[in-house]
């Protein structure tokens, strides 16, 4: 990840307790509006972020992982959906399944996704600004900002918005 970067996340760990807090109240608010203001600084900060920069979100989070994902991946890797399963993922606390290990084991040292067209659901809805009723995804999206330099820089520009609007 370039250093860039590494410095919004730190920024965003640094305001941990004031993002929560911003999150909550606007949780209480539900501001009319969100889902089309969320969309716009998805728009604004996916200018400024590159993911094939960063990838932190495929070197450290992993996806939950439906059956339809797994089928198609183990398709891509030419593998019958149990021997995937056996060789790639786990099951975890939840009884969802997940991978192994961190890093994705299809990041590329590129920081490129080696299965892209055939990623998990999750992978394709990561960081989740860009999706309905954002509302219910405000406890994800702090969580993100740690993790997500683009979701960081999102939620500074949504509380910019709600001190200025």
């Amino acid at each position: 990840m370039i250093e860039a970067y590494q410095k919004i996340l730190q920024q965003s760990a640094n305001k941990k307790g004031e993002n929560k807090k911003f999150l909550e109240r606007l949780k209480k608010q539900k501001p009319a509006g969100l889902d089309q203001l969320f969309q716009s600084i998805n728009d604004e900060v996916f200018e400024e972020i590159d993911c094939l920069q960063c990838a932190n979100c495929c070197a450290t989070t992993g996806p939950m992982l439906l059956n339809k994902d797994i089928d198609r991946m183990a398709k891509t890797q030419q593998l019958r959906p149990a021997i995937f399963t056996e060789k790639y993922l786990r099951i975890d606390e939840d009884g969802d399944y997940i991978f192994k290990a961190m890093p994705c084991p299809f990041l590329g040292a590129d920081k490129y996704c080696g299965i892209y067209e055939d990623r998990p659901n999750a992978c394709r809805e990561y960081p989740h600004l860009h999706q309905r009723n954002c509302i219910q995804k405000l406890g994800i999206t702090y969580h993100n900002s740690l993790i997500c330099p683009a979701v960081a820089k999102a939620l500074e520009k949504l509380k910019a918005h709600f001190v200025l609007g």
